[in-house]
């Protein structure tokens, strides 16, 4: 009877729900995300290195921005697409 519930529990749907997974990742490691960008940009200001902490700003809010909202990545596409003149297929 056991090997049977252990059966049932392993086959799921045939579409497996993957925004659950993405919003407990954003969970944990959005916060671990900034904690690291906070010290990172503190050494790079105490240690007077302007120009790199601009540079590491720059990097980390377009990380961010594709972390936090990953649609953004298909609508900057469409957007080029667009803009280029080429027309979508399917």
């Amino acid at each position: 009877m056991q090997g049977v519930k252990a059966a049932v529990v392993l086959a799921g749907p045939n579409d497996p729900n993957t925004q659950q997974l993405a919003d407990w990742l954003r969970n944990i490691f959005g916060p671990l995300f900034l904690v690291i960008i906070g010290i990172v940009a503190l050494f790079f200001l105490f240690t007077r290195e302007i120009t790199r902490f601009v540079q590491f700003i720059v990097l980390s809010i377009v990380i961010a921005v594709v972390f936090y909202y990953p649609g953004i990545i298909t609508m900057v596409a469409k957007g080029i697409v667009q803009a280029l003149g080429v027309e979508e297929t399917g």
